[in-house]
C-alpha cells in the first residue's frame, strides 16, 4: 500500500476526498490522506481551510513533501480565486487546460521538492458536479435540473465553466438551489455520478486520477 497525501482547500473536498477518492485508490493499492492548509495560527488555536496568500501554502506544502519525502505529495485547489502572488498566475494562455498545466508546473518548480504535484481543480470543485447534471434530482427541482443541464452543455467540459465571481460554478449553483449545502451535497452529487463519470467528462481531473493510479504499479 502506497500512500499519498492531498493538501487541500477545505471540508468540502476533505470529504470528497475521504468518500469518493479513498475507495476508489484503495482498489490500486493507494491510501489517499486529505490535509486541510492552515490560514491562520494563534498561541492557542489552529485555522483551517480557504486560501489567503501563496507563501502560506507554499511553506505548509514544502514542510508536508518534507515530512513525507519518501511519498507522494499532490494538492486539490480552486483555480477560482487563487491568491495574485501566485506563480505563473499571469499566463495568458486562452487555452484552460495548456494555461493550468503551465501554472502548475511552475508553481512545482517554486515549490522545488521532487515528490510535489500541484494539482488545480477547474474552475473550482463544484465545476465536476456538472458533469452529470440529472444527479440534480437528488437537492433540486426539475426545472433547475434542466437550467443545470443548459449550463453544461454550454461548455466543452465542465472544467471550462468560468471563473467570474457571478458565473463560477458554485455561484451558480448557490442561486439556483436555496440552501444549497457544499460539504454534504457536494460529496452526495458525487457519489451517485461516480468518478467514472467525472473522469470521462474532465480531462484534467482525469490526467491527475490517472497519475496517482500510475503509483501503484511503480515500483
Amino acid at each position: 500500500m502506497k500512500n499519498v497525501y492531498i493538501y487541500c482547500e477545505g471540508a468540502t473536498e476533505e470529504s470528497f476526498i475521504n468518500e469518493i477518492l479513498y475507495p476508489y485508490f484503495f482498489n490500486a493499492e493507494i491510501a489517499v490522506y486529505p490535509i486541510i492548509c492552515t490560514t491562520k495560527r494563534t498561541a492557542n488555536k489552529k485555522y483551517k481551510g480557504g486560501v489567503s496568500d501563496y507563501a502560506k501554502i507554499k511553506k505548509e506544502l514544502t514542510t508536508l513533501c518534507k515530512q513525507h519525502h519518501n511519498e507522494y505529495v499532490t494538492t486539490m485547489f480552486d483555480y477560482y480565486a487563487m491568491p495574485d502572488n501566485t506563480p505563473g498566475l499571469d499566463c495568458v494562455e486562452p487555452d484552460i487546460h495548456k494555461r493550468i498545466k503551465y501554472i502548475e508546473h511552475t508553481i512545482d518548480a517554486d515549490i522545488n521538492q521532487q515528490n510535489c504535484n500541484f494539482h488545480f481543480m477547474l474552475h473550482e470543485f463544484e465545476g465536476i458536479l456538472f458533469s452529470k447534471p440529472d444527479s440534480f434530482v437528488l437537492v433540486a427541482k426539475d426545472d433547475v435540473v434542466r437550467h443545470i443541464h443548459t449550463i453544461s452543455a454550454s461548455y466543452p467540459t465542465p472544467e471550462h465553466i468560468n471563473n467570474s465571481p457571478e458565473t463560477a460554478p458554485s455561484k451558480r449553483l448557490e442561486a439556483l438551489i436555496p440552501n444549497y449545502a457544499k460539504i454534504k451535497n457536494g460529496t452526495l452529487l458525487s457519489k451517485d455520478m461516480g468518478i467514472d463519470i467525472i473522469m470521462e467528462r474532465c480531462p484534467h481531473f482525469r490526467g491527475w486520477i490517472q497519475k496517482i493510479i500510475s503509483l501503484g504499479s511503480a515500483d
